[in-house]
């Protein structure tokens, strides 16, 4: 079994005093968001193939990957790194410095450990397409060498991410699209390069669940979970016993559990599919007990009520 931790929220960077004593005790709880049953999952070596980190900062859980690859556990990182302005992104630190910790992560386990996410691409008057060119070129000339790979998307606009991107455009003053809303080619043209751009850099673009938007021979599809480059990190056999199984139309993922938590994650990103209140998430984020065994425990749980859900 994989294990993401989190596309939901950033383990990493928010979480990692949660994760680590998680690991000790070899088992986290889980509620799931849309029947609010509580299990259990296993997190011992013998049963995790390998982690997969999501985050925009790995800098505070560096500490922790030495333990955690002492421990037996193989992981790579997909690390985002957008250097958006904060009208998009309110808390995330600045990409000089997250640049530096893909450095010091390359220099300790390699540069197949990290996979670095441009994502989600959104288009605004803040960030045009012309903006994106410059923005990714700058980027991947930092980020050379310390990767070998990089996946992209469109933003997805739910109605959630709608509701925050309109508000950001009425506090700040700017406007948004969707990437649908471009001219013909457009969005073609714009990936085409920005595939160019990581050629030249020594890096293969990968595109996230948007296969429309492929180009033969420049882009492959993304698998963010990807048991094949955790084999390369272990050195062991992992692809043949995980099924390859994506959580949602035209993901090329192979199969994981993922143990984080909606509205939990305090970047403040107003494009983000996973926080439908920054506030809410703000709030669970201080009231986090990094001793306990849900990352947000469900309303009214306490160990006495599980029933059977933690056999």
């Amino acid at each position: 079994m994989i294990i993401s931790a989190s596309y939901k929220t950033d383990i990493p960077t928010f979480y990692s005093e949660w994760f680590m004593n998680r690991l000790q005790a070899g088992y986290c709880m889980m509620v799931n968001p849309y029947s609010q049953q509580v299990y259990k999952v296993d997190l011992t070596p013998e049963s995790v193939d390998g982690f997969v980190f999501w985050t925009k900062n790995i800098g505070p859980f560096l500490k922790h990957l030495p333990e955690v690859q002492k421990m037996g556990y193989p992981f790579v990182v997909q690390h985002t790194i957008t250097g958006y302005p904060r009208e998009l992104e309110f808390r995330v630190i600045d990409y000089t410095y997250t640049v530096e910790h893909m450095k010091v992560l390359a220099d300790m386990y390699g540069r197949h450990v990290a996979v670095w996410r441009y994502d989600p691409i959104v288009i605004s008057s803040l960030t045009s397409s012309d903006w994106h060119r410059n923005n990714f070129e700058k980027l991947a000339k930092s980020l050379k060498s310390m990767t070998d790979e990089v996946v992209v998307s469109f933003a997805q606009i739910y109605k959630k991410t709608r509701r925050n991107m309109d508000w950001a455009t009425k506090e700040f003053g700017f406007f948004w699209s969707e990437h649908e809303a471009m001219r013909p080619g457009e969005v073609r043209g714009l990936i085409s390069e920005l595939a160019e751009i990581s050629r030249s850099y020594g890096m293969r673009l990968k595109i996230c669940s948007q296969r429309a938007y492929m180009t033969l021979g420049l882009t492959e599809e993304a698998r963010c979970v990807d048991a094949e480059r955790l084999e390369r990190v272990s050195g062991s056999s992992i692809a043949d016993r995980v099924e390859l199984r994506g959580n949602r139309k035209e993901c090329g993922c192979f199969a994981s559990k993922d143990i984080g938590e909606y509205d939990t994650c305090p970047h403040g990103c107003v494009y983000c599919y996973a926080v439908q209140h920054r506030d809410l998430a703000l709030r669970r984020y201080k009231a986090h007990d990094p001793a306990g065994e849900f990352l947000f425990p469900p309303k009214g749980y306490t160990s006495e009520t599980s029933g059977d859900s933690r056999k």
